[in-house]
């Protein structure tokens, strides 16, 4: 009879410890939350009154730094992160900045300081550039995301853990004899 109860003990004890390492952040599972983000004292972004953010653990689909301090996370449970620029969108990079000649511009086009310009390169890809500098015949572009070399600060609210769906194979379609 000890013997009995002492195994159905096991079993009750290790299904809970199962259940609950399935509500806690990690590699491979789908995470629902919601954020602030806060840099050099502003707030910059939020879901406040939106869908909370999802992302799947450990593929990189979330800046380095926050993903890595919400590992080990419950739902329901909130944490202020604060990402280091080499662990959110790494430093200002001065091969980044391109001078540009200002008769390129579209006509009547009035660069200022600050303006940010979307830029094609000869593939057609689209990229965004802040106007960093204007001269007198070109203007210097920071292609650096505009949170390079900022510290950021994430308010997080961890709303749901779930597993991920599994990716689905592509199957071949079967060859058609003729």
């Amino acid at each position: 009879l000890m013997t009995g109860l002492l195994a159905a003990g096991l079993m009750v004890l290790s299904g809970g410890l199962a259940h609950a390492a399935d509500d806690v952040i990690g590699p491979g599972k789908m995470v629902k939350f919601d954020y602030t983000l806060t840099v050099e004292k502003e707030k910059v972004e939020t879901s406040e009154g939106k869908e909370p953010l999802e992302y799947i653990d450990g593929r990189g689909q979330l800046i380095p730094g926050l993903e890595k301090a919400m590992e080990g996370m419950k739902a329901g449970e909130s944490k202020t992160v604060v990402v280091k620029s080499e662990e959110g969108y790494g430093a200002v990079r001065q091969d980044a900045f391109r001078e540009f000649d200002k008769t390129k511009l579209p006509e009547g086009l009035e660069p200022k300081v600050g303006m940010v310009l979307e830029m094609q390169d000869p593939e057609g890809n689209a990229y965004p550039a802040a106007v960093s500098e204007v001269k007198d015949k070109t203007i210097m572009l920071d292609f650096n995301h505009p949170l390079a070399g900022k510290e950021l600060t994430f308010d997080v609210k961890v709303v749901s853990i779930e597993e991920a769906p599994k990716a689905v194979e592509a199957v071949p379609a079967p060859a058609v004899k003729k």
